[in-house]
């Protein structure tokens, strides 16, 4: 696979910082002619493309707030957009929506597109907080954005999201108080979530402090359905030595291995115990109802808006703010002792000689 060109490989190959490649390319502030001089070769090199990012007209905002999500159909998103509007409206912008389907690499395409509209700032749910060249060049090209659900490390990139690891580790640690001893971890794929890499890393912690083996995540496509599911879990809970419990990484993708289990003959919670992260409606409504850690999923999209409205008026600094988290007890969480444990055929006794 050709390796993809970023402002940032461009750095690199350049021996200088983003920003200095960003004054280059725009002409927005002098450099020496020997730093140009070494951008340029590196361009010409690299074959690099300028993004619609770095010819954003800065000048003309309009009163419209770019909002870039995972998927249109998952609940918390939709939430988090419904709070988003809401802070909007109070101040006369309006949302332009769009969606990668957790595709990493839509995202440049996306973001390129929104800033294009002269968007006034960004909010953004992306693969990864970190190592993102996307929000790379945001921040050299000084466009204003606010992450909402991703997790920074730091400070340095203002997001709006709870403690993944923190509140995973407490669902686990219920789970274990309700007996269970092999609880197993069906992911979103990391590559598509830094959200589900750090709830897994909330489970392995909880798992490990008792004394308890953490087990590999199982990971699946957050887009996935039931039947491709189900393939996917047979192996996993065919035999005796199955997990007793499953910890999942959204309540999505719960309900759709509850549906999954079923299709292979397995009942929650009497066979297997299944939890999720979120709290969507849906959980609650289902029953048995969803166990999960229950998010503030609507107040975090006002709270990003609210905290890029003051970094754009008033020049307020990056800051990373997480809301708290609550665990919604659910029928799908039964205790280990209570569990109809599945048996494999006895073979007949043979008759007396």
């Amino acid at each position: 696979m050709p390796r993809i060109v970023t402002i940032r490989t461009v750095a690199e190959r350049a021996g200088c910082s983003i920003a200095t490649v960003s004054r280059v390319i725009n002409r927005s502030a002098p450099t020496s002619a020997e730093v140009e001089a070494r951008v340029r070769a590196a361009i010409d090199e690299l074959g690099f493309r300028p993004s619609e990012i770095g010819r954003a007209l800065k000048t003309l905002k309009t009163r419209t707030l770019g909002v870039l999500i995972p998927s249109l159909t998952n609940p918390v998103f939709a939430a988090s957009v419904a709070g988003m509007q809401a802070a909007a409206r109070e101040r006369r912008h309006t949302l332009l929506l769009t969606a990668t389907d957790y595709d990493p690499a839509a995202e440049a395409e996306l973001v390129e597109t929104l800033v294009a509209q002269n968007v006034a700032g960004l909010v953004l749910t992306v693969a990864c907080a970190e190592n993102n060249a996307t929000l790379d060049l945001l921040e050299a090209e000084s466009i204003p954005f606010v992450l909402v659900h991703n997790e920074p490390d730091t400070d340095a990139r203002a997001a709006v999201c709870v403690d993944n690891a923190a509140a995973t580790c407490a669902l686990t640690e219920a789970m274990i108080a309700a007996g269970h001893r092999n609880i197993a971890y069906l992911a979103g794929r990391f590559a598509t979530s830094d959200r589900s890499l750090r709830r897994y890393e909330g489970y392995r912690a909880a798992m490990e402090t008792a004394g308890l083996d953490a087990v590999a995540p199982l990971e699946l496509d957050y887009l996935g359905d039931a039947p491709s599911h189900a393939a996917a879990l047979a192996g996993l809970f065919g035999g005796l030595s199955a997990p007793t419990a499953a910890l999942c990484s959204n309540d999505l993708l719960a309900l759709s291995v509850i549906g999954a289990l079923r299709d292979l003959g397995i009942r929650v919670p009497d066979d297997v115990s299944v939890a999720g992260f979120d709290g969507i409606a849906l959980g609650r409504a289902m029953s048995p109802s969803l166990a999960t850690v229950d998010t503030p999923t609507r107040l975090m999209g006002e709270r990003a808006v609210e905290l890029l409205f003051e970094m754009i008026e008033t020049g307020a600094a990056p800051r990373v703010e997480r809301l708290p988290f609550s665990l919604r007890s659910g029928g799908t969480l039964a205790a280990a002792s209570k569990r109809t444990r599945r048996q494999e055929p006895t073979p007949p006794t043979p008759p007396n000689p």
